[in-house]
């Protein structure tokens, strides 16, 4: 019988599809893309293609609907998990089980008064599914309106300050997970170590507790509350976020947080100091980032200033708000893009602001958003690790990109970006090296880990963590450069920006005391120029002008003469180099260009 064409009595028909993802993970090795278990599910049941092309009352493809209930259930019974986002993983416990009709029946029954969705009909849950065992989580508790803790304590609740935040996390928090009332901020004085009088991230533990109840409204939980006075001070890996959950599955330094606010045990303050990012932040010799970075939030409920997409906007990124939304979200998925264009089409730009619309914040920290450009004579060990002399002889020594894994590693509940810029002019098989693999969005997890040709210490592995992500930029009109390796393309999102003169950038021009008979000039003279470029054999779409060059960023007293100056100092000398072979034809580009001023 074919796959869709079985039920298991009394269940939902999804039910018969609890042995089959187990079985097809199993094959593939233990963990797969959703769409890898899609398609090895229906190869190997002989499903139909009609079926594969029916959809539910949602629009969703009803397979793929059942598959992904299959998974959500599994999950809640502990036997699939994600070790990082888009990827499907069998527990030990879920490699070890042979599913029988009666026990998927016991499955469905034990977690099906928790849910009130038509499973076989609504979308099936996305993303993270938090499994059943005990989870751990770590919450803040001010408000604008002060601390709530004793609130909290009283009423025996927790609750979510936000109305538009956290609540799916919220939601994920189930009778009996152990939460924690924390504070987090920084030190500079009377630490158990020494510090050298830099700043170091605290967190203050108040209460844990055991959750009784959720109310499935993203807001409040019951919980049955033990206060900590004094509280107990944590160091070093800390949470900022109001609300995140220990990812003591993956991540040893979240076990040993959990293990020090629920289980008592004293901080192994030696064993952090020797972590690459703090052993270097207080190190007595070195210079770390962290002495010469701004003082970072005294603590994690301290108001901030937020940046988002409409931000972008207003900063003047001419772009609808759709499809920055979209770039986000393509970054967040794929952890990895590079911002792709002609001169002049405000990479750059653009690259800063995504990273700190990732982030969230205006002015995040150097340590959180940080610049790179490739050049030819990068190599691995400038970028990656590599031999460093010191006054001790050669010393292996981090690059940047190693820098940056080591401090989203220490801080990791909140984003971390790295920009490279001109990313195509360096050799990215010699400056990545092991790094192409392990940049991934598939294989951000320890258990991806792998050894470097550089190893600080036998058996050393490393992961790119999950809270990284990177932005690239690359110039497509740089004729001395050779075609991007295919095996960065492979990890990278590819995102083409346009010369953009529309009626945004009109406003802009106008906001800076440009008028609208020189606005209407300056977007048909830039656009022939640009009809020409594109029509040009020698030259095509990809060299054509940006609107940065004639984007003003301050008031301009006499828009005509900014617009005249801009031919002669900046696109005059780029069309000279176009068309270094046939100096007439820019001579002629830049005539027409000045033709009514």
């Amino acid at each position: 019988m074919k796959l869709f064409e079985q039920k298991i009595e009394g269940v939902p028909q999804f039910v018969s599809y609890f042995g089959p993802v187990l079985d097809v993970l199993r094959d593939l090795g233990g963990e797969a893309k959703p769409k890898q278990v899609f398609e090895a599910i229906a190869e190997r049941y002989e499903v139909s293609e009609d079926f594969l092309n029916q959809t539910n009352k949602n629009g969703q493809p009803k397979f793929n609907n059942r598959v992904a209930w299959a998974r959500f259930y599994l999950v809640k019974a502990g036997l699939l998990y994600s070790p990082k986002r888009g990827i499907w993983a069998l527990t030990e416990e879920g490699k070890a089980t042979e599913m029988s009709d009666e026990l998927a029946v016991d499955i469905f029954r034990r977690e099906r008064s928790a849910l009130k969705a038509d499973e076989d009909e609504d979308q099936a849950p996305e993303g993270e599914i938090v499994p059943d065992g005990v989870n751990y989580w770590f919450v803040g508790a001010a408000w604008d309106e002060g601390d709530q803790t004793p609130r909290f304590l009283e009423k025996g609740i927790w609750q979510n300050g936000y109305d538009d935040k956290f609540s799916h996390l919220v939601r994920q928090m189930k009778q009996g997970d152990k939460i924690a009332i924390k504070a987090t901020y920084t030190r500079k004085h009377d630490v158990p170590f020494d510090n050298r009088e830099r700043a170091v991230s605290a967190m203050r533990i108040k209460a844990i507790g055991t959750i009784t109840g959720n109310h499935d409204d993203g807001k409040t939980v019951e919980v049955f509350w033990e206060e900590i006075d004094p509280p107990r001070e944590w160091f070093f890996f800390t949470y900022r976020t109001t609300v995140a959950r220990a990812r003591f599955e993956d991540d040893e330094m979240a076990r040993q947080l959990v293990s020090f606010t629920f289980e008592g045990k004293d901080q192994d303050i030696e064993r952090f100091l020797k972590h690459p990012y703090w052993a270097e932040k207080y190190a007595e010799d070195i210079e770390p980032l962290a002495a010469i970075e701004e003082q970072e939030e005294a603590d994690d409920e301290q108001p901030i200033e937020p940046y988002g997409v409409d931000d972008i906007i207003a900063d003047g990124g001419f772009m609808t708000r759709g499809t920055l939304q979209g770039m986000i979200s393509r970054i967040e998925s794929k952890k990895n893009i590079i911002l792709q264009g002609a001169p002049g089409t405000g990479k750059t730009w653009l690259a800063k602001r995504l990273g700190k619309a990732l982030i969230g914040k205006r002015n995040p920290s150097p340590g959180q958003l940080r610049s790179v450009q490739f050049h030819p004579s990068l190599s691995y060990e400038d970028f990656v690790r590599g031999y460093r002399p010191s006054s001790n002889g050669l010393v292996i020594t981090d690059g940047i990109f190693l820098q940056v894994v080591e401090v989203a590693r220490a801080q990791p509940d909140i984003a971390h970006v790295l920009i490279i810029e001109e990313i195509n002019r360096g050799n990215p098989a010699q400056v990545f090296g092991e790094m192409l693999t392990l940049l991934e969005n598939t294989k951000r997890s320890r258990a991806d880990a792998i050894e470097l040709a550089y190893r600080k210490q036998p058996g050393e592995r490393v992961h790119v963590p999950d809270n990284l992500y990177i932005i690239g930029t690359m110039n497509v009109a740089d004729r001395s450069l050779a075609l991007v390796d295919l095996a960065l393309r492979r990890r990278f999102a590819f995102v083409s920006l346009e010369p953009v003169l529309n009626d945004s950038w009109a406003a802009w021009c106008s906001d800076r005391n440009i008028d609208g008979e020189t606005i209407d000039f300056i977007r048909t003279q830039m656009t022939a120029l640009n009809d020409d470029i594109s029509s040009d054999r020698s030259l095509g779409p990809q060299f054509r002008i940006g609107h940065s060059y004639v984007t003003p960023n301050e008031t301009i007293e006499d828009a005509k003469a900014w617009f005249k100056d801009v031919i002669e100092t900046e696109i005059g000398p780029l069309l000279e180099e176009y068309w270094f072979d046939a100096p007439e034809r820019a001579t002629e580009a830049m005539a027409r260009l000045r033709n009514g001023l």
